[in-house]
């Protein structure tokens, strides 16, 4: 089991520098009014992640630092935790620090690792449950009191509601769409529209990958066939000549004649032989270009009538440009996209048609696991009603009653509801159940919500009975209380110490109090004393042992440490803690 052994506490509140030892099994805190008692509770409270309030550093001091060693067994869920953010232990034990800035810079360390303060959250839930003022009032909500049950009641509710939590998601990822569907019909409607007006301009034309380039081309060589083939008749007259001018020079002849000027004497230089090879290649792609420009020439004829019908396919194609696309390409391509969104809108109705079949099968399975998690819910809540009523019954008020209210609000409508319990009710991520925890302090007295029914004391008992039936069914390793024994004195006072003590035997406790009945039964008492300059040093907190633990139990008694009466009485309560023990 997890064991918080000691705090150190520097520069916070009013304590200047003080170590707090603390008791595997009970330990009560006590000292007088404005000691820095609280502090405590404060300290704990940073190491386990809680707000850094730059208000808590001491005037003059540049931070506070709260440092703390918890011994863990291996494999608990928080050493792994731990090891996850790479903390290493330290012979056993995790070792905490929290720094506060007076500027409000906060920083936290976790086995010799430095470590976001949600680290020390997460751990938290795994190490210590912090009860007091606060958190009371907090479990007045009936919100709270709802998560409290189903914390309590375990597998049970927690199995059905993942079920049911993930039927409510799916529902409402269902009804998202189908809202959008339907709200936006007309727009919807409007798109399908165009698309299908652009698609069908664009399969009337059938536009073919590339035919716009090809057309451009042929559009400019039909545009010029006559120019075109005057030139290619020039160039091929230069090149081979003029039949009907036999005297005319050609580039053809010349270069045949410069070719048997170099043949006679090739063979008598390597160098000249390679130059006549290269003649004779001229010669020969002379040759080549004269033949192919004679048949270009021949074949380009002028063709008015071919050259409107290019004209009018490009004007055709341009049109679908100038609206779809820089290019045939680009519109093929917003043609192949739209009909694939238009094949999307067109199956809205189908859709529709779906997710309203989806939504209203959801919502019937969403009943039956409702009706599953408020029978849960309902069972569980008369066994914590029983286990808290019986421990009131030990913390002296063995006439009260606790119970719960597991109700439901009816639906305005059926579309709004599930259907529990033969009624449409109103439900949410967490079911259709709210959940008061009721208090009937006596006999003949109407349970009412805890919040307007209870008294200050009866409040912090029936808070602390609730802790003690969690500690049996959803245990931590500590307990600290904050003052839970507000409102209480006498007989219960006693009761509320002897309820402490035995869950001390399964777990760490720690309690604030005012109380000597309380503090009696701790099997650690530490005193919280302020020095002349109002500060607590390290000497500050100590612990009780022998004559000085009966000589503050007196102090707490009667306000005064010497009264033979208030020593009889202390020793009285210890000696009762004793015998409990």
């Amino acid at each position: 089991m997890s064991v918080l052994e000691e705090m150190r506490i520097r520069s916070l509140g009013v304590i200047d520098d003080a170590v707090v030892e603390l008791s595997p099994g009970f330990t009560a805190v006590t000292g007088e009014t404005g000691a820095g008692k609280t502090m405590v509770v404060t300290s704990l409270g940073l190491l386990l992640g809680g707000r850094a309030d730059p208000a808590l550093v001491r005037v003059g001091a540049k931070a506070a630092v709260v440092e703390g060693r918890i011994t863990v067994s291996d494999g608990d869920a928080a050493v792994l935790r731990a090891e996850e953010a790479g903390a290493e232990l330290d012979d056993g034990a995790l070792l905490i620090s929290r720094t506060v800035s007076a500027e409000g810079r906060s920083r936290a360390h976790l086995g010799g690792r430095s470590v976001p303060v949600g680290v020390l959250t997460e751990l938290a839930d795994e190490l210590v449950a912090v009860h007091g003022q606060t958190d009371q009032q907090g479990l007045l909500k009936p919100a709270r009191q709802r998560g409290a049950l189903d914390r309590y009641a375990g597998d049970g509710v927690e199995v059905p509601h993942a079920k049911y939590a993930a039927a409510y998601r799916r529902l409402r990822a269902v009804a998202t769409e189908l809202e959008e569907l339907t709200t936006r019909a007309r727009e919807r409607a409007q798109e399908a529209d165009l698309l299908r007006f652009g698609l069908n301009e664009v399969a009337a034309v059938e536009p073919l990958p590339g035919e716009d380039v090809e057309l451009a081309a042929e559009a400019e060589r039909l545009g010029h066939a006559e120019a075109l083939a005057s030139a290619a008749s020039l160039a091929h007259t230069a090149l081979a000549g003029n039949p009907e001018d036999p005297e005319s020079v050609d580039a053809t002849t010349v270069v045949a004649a410069a070719g048997q000027a170099l043949e006679g004497v090739r063979a008598h230089d390597p160098a000249l032989a390679a130059l006549a090879d290269r003649v004779g290649e001229i010669s020969i792609l002379l040759a080549d270009v004269s033949g192919e420009l004679a048949g270009y020439a021949d074949q380009l004829d002028a063709d008015p009538v071919r050259l409107a019908v290019v004209e009018e396919r490009r004007a055709a194609l341009t049109a679908l440009t100038r609206k779809y696309g820089e290019d045939i390409a680009a519109v093929l391509a917003w043609a192949q996209e739209g009909s694939g969104r238009l094949t999307e809108l067109e199956g809205d109705d189908e859709r529709i048609g779906e997710l309203t079949a989806e939504r209203d099968a959801l919502r019937a399975e969403l009943s039956v696991l409702g009706q599953a998690l408020t029978d849960a819910r309902t069972e569980a809540a008369a066994r914590f009603a029983d286990a808290v009523t019986e421990e009131l019954a030990s913390l002296a008020m063995p006439h009260a009653r606790v119970s719960f209210d597991v109700r439901q609000t009816e639906a305005a409508d059926e579309a709004s509801g599930i259907d529990i319990g033969g009624r449409s009710v109103l439900y949410g991520p967490s079911g259709a159940d709210e959940v008061e925890l009721l208090l009937a302090p006596h006999p003949g007295a109407q349970p009412r919500p805890i919040a307007k029914g209870a008294s200050g004391g009866e409040l912090s008992r029936v808070m602390l009975a609730v802790e003690v039936v969690f500690a049996g069914s959803d245990p931590v390793p500590t307990y600290l209380f904050d003052e839970v024994d507000a409102g209480v004195g006498g007989k219960a006072a006693v009761e509320v110490g002897r309820r402490l003590a035995k869950l001390a035997k399964s777990a760490q406790v720690v309690v604030v109090t005012h109380l000597p009945q309380v503090a009696a039964f701790a099997d650690r008492q530490l005193l919280v004393e302020k020095t002349v300059d109002g500060s607590v040093t390290r000497s500050g907190v100590t612990v009780l042992e022998g004559e000085d633990r009966v000589r503050e139990l007196s102090r707490m008694l009667a306000g005064q440490e010497d009264s033979e009466t208030a020593r009889a009485h202390a020793e009285e309560l210890l000696a009762t803690a004793r015998a409990d023990g």
